[in-house]
């Protein structure tokens, strides 16, 4: 018997025990590096000559794992498999489906600490974030495995009939699917959105973020374990340009699954959209592009709780997240209080190599993500004050220090453009209206948060915030799956709700039968 559905906890590594349990898994994750990674094409284990390097983002000189890169002949050998192979998958019980994702779940769980050590490494995460993020990955298993076995048990859903009449209204999956996954959630994403689309009945041509592709690997290995039947899901890492254009374009991809910046995920919508020759439906496309995401704090508030807020919610995992407060609005009659106390808290964080789990923040992913943050820094002294940070070292890897400006321009870039990274801009609004409006004044809609303790502001902000993901009296970022499910408005993309009850249909279609007796 299935029991009902309840997150993962997070380790407490305040706990001796756990805390060298991860030292330990770090070890042994550690003993492993710099392995060769092959292709997984109908189970096959392909290694071509063209090669992606996963490095440690702390350590920059540490590889990873070294990964074979698929061309669009391979792209193609795995399309050929998937839509072959989607013929039987499509038919296989639901029930059959799920227990794969609740059997690979329980592997995970068995080796948490040590898919979490492979996060810090490849991903460059503090532990509680590579906690945070495995433990994810497990509740996506567990919870979308439920939700399948929920939709396609019985007759589907209810529909009426008149006499002498049998109508029915039931799910079918879509087809091929191409899951683009990102490099900050390098594994709840990874796998929440692969094992989405692949427990409703489709097939799945799976192309992880170049810069973490490692522990897509071993997701894969544990699938396969949990027993998954061959070319279900196929690991294809490349280039964006080549094998992701490739797969996007092509004429039997049913969906296509995303998240990563909105520049990419508008040019995918855009070229989804085209019909390509022989091709019979239109593609569906399942889209999160990121956000600029906003912590009001009213006069009516804790201001402690508000200040410690924004700053964990800027800071956490470097600010790479699409959920991270990257604008706070404050009423100008408390704004020097916050402003202080972000500023105090700011400079209380310690930066340096998450390994030695004494870091609240790592580095940042890359060089170009490490010059993109440092240029809008640069940005920033010219449109707010820089209160404190607003530097960085690339020496051995790739920190930037946090860094906070006040006084900024509602309309500033650094108020309107998503920077990615462990930046925070701090402006002033005269009253609680002004401060709803400036929340809302960006392309973006994802997460935001309103600190306050006045009920009708609460209200007001709940009809007038417009952000798929709205939190009171705590920070804009850790959506829990089942619990908040996480997706935005406008900009922030097709507002699939990740972790939600209505998330798997957005994989399938719905089909009416009619029968007369």
């Amino acid at each position: 018997m299935v029991q009902p559905y309840r997150h993962e906890p997070f380790t407490d590594f305040s706990i001796e025990e756990n805390k060298q349990a991860m030292e330990e898994a770090l070890k042994k994750v550690g003993a492993d590096l710099g392995k060769e990674y092959p292709l997984i094409i109908n189970g096959e284990r392909i290694t071509t000559e063209d090669k992606i390097m996963s490095v440690n983002p702390a350590n920059k000189d540490e590889v990873i794992g070294v990964v074979s890169k698929a061309n669009q002949e391979l792209a193609e050998k795995a399309m050929q498999v998937a839509d072959e192979k989607f013929e039987m998958w499509r038919k296989t019980d639901p029930q059959f489906r799920a227990d794969i994702l609740f059997r690979a779940a329980s592997i995970i769980r068995r080796r948490k600490h040590e898919f979490s050590a492979m996060l810090v490494k490849e991903g460059g995460k503090p532990w509680n974030e590579a906690d945070a993020d495995t433990a994810e990955g497990i509740d996506f298993l567990e919870y979308y495995g439920r939700q399948m076995v929920k939709i396609g048990k019985g007759e589907g859903q209810h529909v009426e009939s008149r006499p002498g009449e049998r109508n029915q209204f039931h799910y079918i999956p879509l087809g091929v699917g191409v899951v683009i996954s990102p490099w900050n959630f390098l594994f709840a994403i990874m796998a929440g959105t692969t094992s989405a689309a692949m427990v409703s009945g489709n097939t799945v041509l799976l192309k992880p973020a170049s810069n973490t592709p490692v522990i897509a690997h071993k997701f894969i290995e544990v699938l396969e374990e949990a027993g998954m039947p061959k070319g279900v899901v196929n690991y294809i890492p490349g280039s964006g340009s080549e094998v992701g254009d490739y797969l996007v374009d092509h004429p039997r991809t049913r969906f296509v699954s995303f998240t990563g910046s909105r520049e990419v995920g508008t040019r995918i919508f855009e070229r989804a959209a085209k019909i390509q020759e022989g091709q019979i439906w239109l593609k569906r496309t399942i889209l999160e592009m990121g956000g600029k995401d906003t912590i009001v704090v009213d006069k009516e508030a804790d201001l402690e709780l508000a200040a410690q807020s924004i700053v964990q919610s800027a800071f956490g995992f470097s600010g790479q997240k699409c959920s991270a407060c990257s604008r706070a609005v404050i009423l100008e009659d408390v704004y020097d209080e916050v402003e202080q106390r972000v500023v105090e808290l700011t400079k209380e964080i310690t930066v340096g190599d998450p390994e030695t789990g004494e870091h609240f923040m790592g580095p940042v992913i890359d060089q170009a993500a490490y010059d993109k943050i440092l240029s809008y820094v640069e940005i920033g002294k010219e449109e707010g004050n820089l209160l404190v940070g607003g530097d960085g070292d690339d020496s051995t890897g790739w920190f930037v220090n946090p860094t906070v400006f006040g006084e900024v321009d509602p309309e500033a870039r650094i108020m309107q453009e998503e920077i990615f990274g462990p930046v925070v801009a701090l402006t002033k609004a005269k009253d609680f209206d002004e401060a709803i409006d400036i929340a809302n004044n960006t392309e973006y809609g994802l997460t935001g948060a309103v600190i306050t303790n006045n009920r009708k502001h609460i209200e007001q902000a709940r009809e007038d915030f417009h952000v798929g993901n709205l939190y009171f009296n705590r920070g804009c970022t850790g959506a829990i799956v089942g619990y908040q499910p996480f997706g935005g408005f406008n900009m922030s993309g097709t507002d699939s709700k990740a972790g939600g009850p209505d998330y798997l249909l957005h994989h399938m279609q719905g089909k009416t039968t009619s029968e007369m007796f």
